[in-house]
């Protein structure tokens, strides 16, 4: 006697895969066999089915048990596969009647005591249930989080009884429902940052065309105050967005609180994160700093303090939205579409330039310093200004600057005028779509072929210009892009050298 289950798992980032379990009984001496590529965590599912079906009074087959999870060649590596295990043998066995689990899927680790455990990857479970015209049972712990996918139908049991007494007493799971989510988030203020009005001008284009930004400064200058302060200059993120921020979330072993839903994501690691930590890696790939942060920021302060090997890992990102990760048996691809946000000092001792503080690094420690930052890495940033050291007046005296509020005002006014015109943000624009919506006027033309010439700009930086002069003409509420939003975005350019 066999039977057919299909339940789906989260593998290749956002894209679940089918994966049937089949129960297999027969005569012979009592085993239980796990067939199908299973690792570690998925061969130990064998204890905690059998110990979890004894203690829910359940009978366990003394027969053979084979069960086949197919494909064959796909590994399997989650704990999840508990549920649908058990509940295969359940209907194998005669103990669930097993024509009425057609139109489900399961997903969930057991306990030993039969209870239902989370599992990661909610959200993608439940958008390829959606998409098969399936209902989704996952343990209670995850079920707000698969809820959280429009149109999903997921069900919440917090035991393995209770699942039994779904099928076989007429006793219906809760239907799971979506968690609130607070519609205020409090940012900090950008009128709390004494000084750097041009600075939070850049800021201010950063956050209206999504472009990198990367500031060089003294120790205290408020490099770090101005890099928090960006996501509350930043639109909301749309229910799509959302819902692929929170899935690249909820595949990490620390999961996703499903309160957060429709935050963006601000990504701050330490500058001893790996390669594999930035990009991400393991066995099976884990996203990275770059997917988590996927519609958010990345922020990566004392930028030369990385390695820079590191730091080349970003270089596929930045330019495409996605990073593929390539290893002996598995290969994916997670989107990792962020905004890039650094910070540096302009020396190794950090007071280059400092008005009343002598540097004390010599010429070769200040190149060494400033070599770990390759070419091709700054050629894809968008801004480079420098953060100087703020006055003493300035510093005692009382806040001065527009609040967080008023900017975005005109950063919502900008992203909406980009995205009337091409549906996207001027920063992710393709060389065809810079062609279609960045011409200059004759004067901008004149003044790009000049600054062409004398500061040797490549074709990436030249249409990193263009896209930099578009967003300063939507602050401006121009049509046009002209000779002074042309200029402006050349010295953002400078700075790079």
């Amino acid at each position: 006697m066999s039977l057919a289950l299909i339940f789906t798992r989260a593998l290749d980032g956002l894209a679940a895969r089918p994966v049937t379990v089949e129960v297999h009984l027969a005569n012979g001496l009592p085993a239980f066999n796990l067939v199908g590529l299973p690792e570690a965590e998925v061969k130990e599912s064998r204890e905690r089915v059998r110990a979890a079906l004894t203690v829910a009074g359940f009978e366990f087959p003394a027969r053979r048990i084979t069960v086949n999870l197919a494909p064959a060649d796909l590994p399997k590596s989650s704990s999840h596969f508990d549920l649908p295990i058990a509940v295969g043998i359940l209907a194998a066995s005669g103990q669930l009647p097993r024509d009425a689990l057609a139109k489900y899927e399961f997903a969930g680790e057991l306990g030993l005591s039969a209870e239902l455990r989370p599992v990661r990857g909610a959200i993608a479970l439940a958008q390829a249930a959606t998409l098969a015209q399936r209902q989704l049972i996952l343990p209670t712990a995850s079920a707000a989080e698969g809820a959280l996918y429009p149109g999903a139908s997921v069900l919440s049991a917090p035991h393995l009884l209770a699942i039994s007494r779904h099928f076989s007493q007429n006793q219906p799971l809760d239907l799971a429902t979506p968690p609130t989510t607070s519609a205020d988030i409090s940012y900090p203020d950008l009128r709390e940052v004494r000084g750097q009005q041009q600075v939070k001008r850049a800021l201010e284009i950063a956050a209206a065309g999504r472009h990198s930004l990367l500031m060089s400064g003294p120790p205290g200058t408020g490099k770090s105050m101005l890099a928090q302060r960006l996501p509350g200059l930043l639109p909301p993120l749309s229910v799509d967005d959302a819902l692929e921020a929170a899935a690249v979330r909820s595949l990490t072993r620390a999961g996703m609180d499903p309160g957060k839903f429709g935050v963006r994501p601000y990504r701050s690691p330490h500058h001893t994160a790996s390669a594999a930590a930035l990009a991400g890696g393991g066995n099976p790939p884990q996203p990275g700093e770059v997917s988590l942060a996927h519609h958010g920021i990345l922020f990566l302060d004392e930028l030369p303090e990385f390695d820079r090997k590191v730091l080349e890992v970003l270089r596929e990102p930045l330019e495409t939205g996605e990073v593929h990760i390539s290893r002996a048996n598995h290969a994916v691809t997670y989107p990792a579409r962020f905004q890039f946000i650094a910070a540096m000092n302009p020396c190794p001792c950090g007071y280059l330039g400092h008005p009343t503080r002598a540097c004390r690094c010599t010429p070769d420690q200040i190149t060494r310093y400033r070599s770990k930052l390759s070419g091709p890495f700054l050629d894809r940033v968008d801004i480079a200004i420098e953060v100087p050291a703020v006055s003493e007046q300035t510093l005692l005296a009382a806040p001065d600057g527009e609040e967080t509020a008023k900017v975005r005002q005109r950063v919502l006014r900008a992203w909406e005028c980009a995205h009337a015109r091409q549906n996207k943000a001027n920063g992710v624009l393709t060389t065809a779509e810079i062609d279609a919506w960045c011409t200059p006027d004759e004067a901008a033309r004149a003044m790009l072929h000049t600054a062409l010439q004398k500061l040797n700009l490549s074709a990436r930086s030249y249409h990193r210009v263009l896209k930099l002069a578009r967003t300063i003409a939507d602050l401006a509420a121009c049509e046009t892009i002209s000779a002074p939003h042309v200029a402006e975005a050349i010295q953002y350019r400078r700075g790079l050298g």
